[in-house]
């Protein structure tokens, strides 16, 4: 008899950023004056547009009953309609599937593409949920490390290095978690003509498309390489340009057979996403984006401020972050030393360090494929910004 669990899922890594969320939380809970920038939302509310029309679609019977597994007919039509106003790619509804979530996008995706032994090529840092929905669809992540010389951006040089003929697919992400990296448009064009050259997919999460800063643009890769869309996935939602991480409403959009095959197993996973949440989504995508706008002038303040107060410690560096709302310093000078009388072997051991003597969360590059770094969120006020970086500036001089 096997073990209880079984090996599929007992392989999943937990998700590093949820469970230092939770730390922080619970210390915070016990009375600690825990900082944290380990969360990856908006601290700000959902507009109040959005959540008036959930309080309205909670008191509309038609939303207390099943809808299509597929996504309302008419969120479905806003995403098309939003995809080409922001990105001026053109899809219809019937490309398009709502999701709960991202993340469930991603596994949706990653599930109606893969079949066991094809190879997933995946640029690091990455995102920690990435690779987990690959292998659970029997894929094989193939990680390409990138570093603060090449601005955490791959090279079309390094991509080509790792393909092999079992290379299905290529995980794209501009604006990026964790590193706040954005792609230019030429090396965006260069990667997305180089995977229709060598007919590879691109699954590209263009979930922090409004957060950008400075001279950096988004540019969606369909859009500039039209070839690529009969073998692009785009992953896409609410959660971060409007505030609505918690009401999980998400979506990919791609060729109809893909959409099709997602959508035909999402009717047996989970069915439609939740009603109310659907609406509230479809007033966010229709109600314009001044809240976007104002909401990324306070990130916009925050990067600057966090960038030019990491960099200010002994021993870290940080590149300005271009994109989403993380700081990614490095920290590899100081796991060479001792930190407050204590040696310190990676940036594991430092986050826990951080967050027991300085009650500050911050996530170990670990958690990204990035030994010696670490992710900070600037998604938090201002002042708790400041003073957090303080506290580990305090503690690393000790």
């Amino acid at each position: 008899m096997g073990t209880r669990v079984s090996d599929r899922i007992a392989a999943i890594a937990p998700s590093a950023t949820l469970a230092v969320d939770a730390k922080a939380k619970a210390l915070k809970a016990a009375g600690e004056p825990v900082i944290g920038f380990g969360a990856g939302e908006p601290d700000f509310p959902t507009p109040e547009h959005i959540v008036e029309a959930a309080v309205v679609a909670c008191r509309e019977e038609r939303n207390h009953r099943y809808t299509p597994a597929g996504g309302l007919p008419e969120l479905r039509e806003a995403i098309a309609a939003k995809t080409a106003r922001d990105s001026g790619f053109d899809v219809d509804a019937g490309q398009v599937l709502v999701t709960n979530g991202g993340k469930h996008a991603i596994s949706n995706a990653f599930a109606a593409l893969l079949d066991p032994g094809d190879e997933v090529l995946l640029p690091a840092p990455y995102w920690t949920t990435y690779p987990e929905p690959i292998k659970l669809a029997g894929g094989i992540p193939v990680e390409l490390p990138t570093d603060e010389g090449s601005g955490f951006r791959v090279t079309v040089d390094q991509l080509e290095a790792a393909r092999t003929p079992n290379t299905k697919a290529l995980v794209f992400v501009s604006p990026s978690n964790p590193t706040g990296a954005v792609y230019p448009r030429d090396e965006v064009e260069a990667i997305g003509r180089w995977a229709v050259e060598h007919g590879i997919w691109v699954v590209t999460d263009e979930i922090y498309e409004h957060l950008t800063y400075g001279d950096a643009e988004f540019h969606s890769m369909p859009t500039l390489v039209p070839e690529l869309a009969e073998r692009c996935i785009v992953v896409n939602g609410v959660a971060k340009t409007y505030a609505m991480t918690g009401w999980r409403v998400g979506w990919l959009l791609g060729p109809s057979d893909i959409v099709k095959a997602a959508t035909n197993l999402q009717s047996h996973e989970t069915s439609n996403v939740a009603n109310v949440s659907q609406r509230a989504a479809l007033a966010a995508l229709t109600g314009g984006l001044e809240d976007v706008v104002r909401m990324r002038e306070a990130f916009d303040r925050r990067r600057r401020t966090i960038h030019t107060a990491l960099n200010a410690i002994p021993g870290v560096s940080c590149l300005e972050p271009q994109g989403a709302f993380y700081a990614f310093p490095s920290f590899q000078t100081v796991l060479q030393r001792e930190v407050a009388g204590r040696k310190v072997a990676d940036t594991l051991q430092l986050a826990d360090l951080v967050l027991e003597e300085a009650k500050v969360a911050i996530v170990p590059g670990e958690a990204f494929a990035a030994p010696g770094y670490a992710r900070l969120s600037f998604a938090l006020g201002d002042d708790d910004l400041v003073e957090g970086v303080q506290r580990i500036a305090d503690l690393l001089a000790k």
